[in-house]
């Protein structure tokens, strides 16, 4: 009985005073530091810079530290709570809510996860992507920053949704982009790379070393050969598709499709998913390396090669197969 009150006392006051607080002071927050870039496309180099890596360092262990300690914590107690019937009774159809976006996600599972919070049929949830990419603030993929977001039931518009996605965006990542970064790596090709790491792995260092893979391979003339936009290709062709993130098969490297990056050379036209900050910080940060392919083992390994033999030979050596 004890457990059921205080989550109870916590529906009915924690939880709305933190999101109000959210609302309320998110523009009061002190600005975020400017992203760090040092790799050059002219130039087709990668600077190594001890103080961006300890800016990365401090970056990324943040990051994992936020997963295990009490905001997350907060922020997962919320949820949990949020979701319970009798909270839901309580917080009735105005009530306030949250709804999380992962890391990842397509806009469509974006716009589904409002749907589902704030009850809109398909209709209306075909209606926000649409006005997404007509009415102001225009908002495309690659945009939707992952995180957990304040809601408010019915009295939310999907304009009042369009509206708080941007100012998320603006404050995690335009703001953060300067001119001169925005002139050495353009801020839709650094989201396109980012999207692409987001999918390829979670682990922020290897994001890094994939970030400079791809962009090893950009300055070879190499196809990107990335088998997330296959999946994301392979799911936009197919209008019944019951997976935004269908497993590729080997036939999937002929779909036509400017995303097929087995198929087209250079980066697919747009980011393929939303990714989180650690992915734009790793495109525009990426390891040096001699690497051009790359693979994960059965057990989640992380392998690199310099050359298509060295690659081979390891995934015969992994998967028992390979040419």
């Amino acid at each position: 009985m004890v457990v059921v009150t205080l989550a109870l006392a916590l529906a009915l006051f924690s939880l709305p005073t933190v999101i109000a607080v959210d609302l309320k002071f998110a523009r009061l927050e002190p600005p975020k530091p400017a992203f760090p870039v040092t790799v050059n496309p002219r130039t087709q180099t990668i600077i190594e810079d001890p103080e961006v890596e300890a800016f990365l360092d401090t970056h990324n262990t943040s990051l994992q530290a936020s997963v295990n300690q009490a905001g997350n914590f907060l922020t997962k107690l919320a949820l949990f709570i949020s979701s319970l019937p009798v909270y839901q009774t309580l917080a009735g159809a105005n009530g306030t809510g949250l709804v999380e976006i992962k890391a990842g996600y397509r806009e469509e599972e974006v716009a589904a996860v409002f749907a589902r919070e704030l009850g809109w049929n398909s209709a209306q949830k075909t209606v926000f992507l649409r006005q997404l990419k007509v009415a102001d603030p225009i908002m495309n993929e690659g945009e939707f920053v992952p995180g957990v977001y304040p809601v408010r039931g019915l009295l939310m518009t999907p304009g009042d949704v369009q509206i708080m996605l941007n100012e998320r965006f603006l404050r995690e990542i335009r703001n953060r982009y300067s001119t001169t970064t925005e002139r050495q790596v353009p801020l839709a090709d650094a989201l396109t790379i980012a999207s692409m790491l987001e999918k390829e792995t979670k682990d922020p260092e290897e994001m890094r070393i994939i970030s400079g893979i791809i962009w090893n391979r950009l300055w070879i003339g190499m196809k990107l050969q990335i088998d997330a936009t296959l999946q994301y290709a392979k799911a936009t062709n197919d209008p019944n598709t019951k997976s935004w993130w269908p497993p590729p098969v080997p036939k999937d490297k002929y779909i036509k499709s400017p995303y097929n990056t087995y198929q087209n050379k250079g980066l697919p036209p747009g980011p393929i998913s939303n990714p989180s900050t650690a992915a734009v910080l790793a495109a525009l940060n990426p390891k040096k390396t001699d690497c051009i392919f790359y693979f994960h083992d059965s057990r989640g390994v992380f392998h690199c090669t310099e050359t298509y033999k060295q690659h081979v030979t390891l995934l015969r050596k992994y998967y028992g197969q390979g040419k």
